[in-house]
């Protein structure tokens, strides 16, 4: 049975959580005010992952259970405090106000409206058609065990490294690994696109047994780890730092280092485990700000590619 409705204090706002003994996942118990500790737990960090970035949420309003409801539009009603960034799609002439996050009370409040993702864009509401983030989503395919994900991340590590280039890795969540880069916010989608198609494609020379950038699905190997740079596509997103995964485990999205990879289980980092684990470590994430990469030397390897015949999908 759901209780009443608690408020919480975030910083200068209340928010009033609705049902909060709401059970959201069932595999651990866990409730609708379980899920606002965990992110008040972790504030500071998804705070971060998040801020002025267009994100989309993923809700549940009746828990795992129930319906998912992916979420774009911020609804009528809410509170006057909470900001949105707007975003426009061309190809269907219509525009969305988005949650935009810049405190951890508008985290707080997504989850009063039974968010547990939050799937932000990779460019902020200064230029919402720049990015300043590229992700790199080793994505693995049915039959992939999280062993190739191992092998493949020093690979991924040893390339940023020849660039220059500092990528900070998290879970996530699921089966794969993503690592983030702060880029220069100079180039449109489709150049972050090129530049990470160009990045896989070298990965996937240094490790062939591994990796795949096969575009189409049904012709992957079921057994290879395929690096899906088309997440760094217009208004393509992945779950954030910190944000919680819709699955029974509750599983996080969670910051690592790169030498944790190679003996860390995914599925060990959940709500119930993460907060300990930011509270000791802090965010790993902290210092992604601190400077943002040019893309030129991976545009010239796009370019490279395009003239040897390796086209870039569509």
């Amino acid at each position: 049975m759901a209780g009443k409705a608690t408020i919480i204090e975030v910083g200068d706002h209340e928010v009033r959580v609705s049902n909060p003994d709401r059970v959201y996942f069932p595999e651990l118990g866990a409730t609708k005010l379980d899920l606002v500790e965990y992110y008040l737990a972790v504030s500071d960090g998804i705070v971060r992952a998040l801020r002025e970035r267009p994100c989309m949420l993923h809700r549940f309003p009746d828990g795992l259970a129930g319906e998912k409801v992916h979420q774009k539009r911020v609804p009528n009603g809410a509170p006057p405090w909470l900001e949105t960034v707007r975003v426009t799609f061309p190809r269907y002439n219509r525009h969305a106000d988005e949650l935009c996050v810049t405190k951890p009370a508008d985290v707080i409040w997504a989850v009063q409206m039974s968010t547990v993702e939050f799937h932000p864009w990779n460019s902020r509401r200064a230029d919402t058609e720049r990015p300043d983030e590229w992700r790199i989503d080793l994505d693995p395919m049915p039959d992939c065990p999280f062993d190739t994900v191992r092998r493949v991340a020093p690979v991924v590590r040893e390339v940023l490294g020849e660039l220059g280039i500092t990528g900070y890795p998290k879970t996530s969540g699921g089966k794969g690994l993503h690592v983030y880069v702060r880029i220069e916010p100079r180039w449109g989608f489709s150049d972050v696109r090129r530049a990470a198609l160009a990045f896989a494609r070298e990965v996937e020379r240094r490790a062939p047994d591994d990796v795949t950038t096969t575009w189409w699905r049904r012709d992957r190997d079921p057994r290879s780890l395929f690096i899906d740079y088309n997440q760094n596509a217009r208004d393509h997103t992945i779950a954030s730092a910190y944000s919680v995964r819709g699955v029974p485990a509750a599983t996080v999205s969670t910051p690592v280092t790169w030498d944790e990879i190679q003996d860390l289980d995914p599925g060990d980092f959940t709500i119930r485990t993460v907060p300990a684990r930011f509270a000791k470590l802090g965010d790993l994430h902290a210092t992604i700000d601190d400077h943002a990469h040019s893309l030129d030397t991976l545009l010239e390897w796009a370019d490279r590619d395009e003239k040897a015949g390796l086209a870039t999908p569509e």
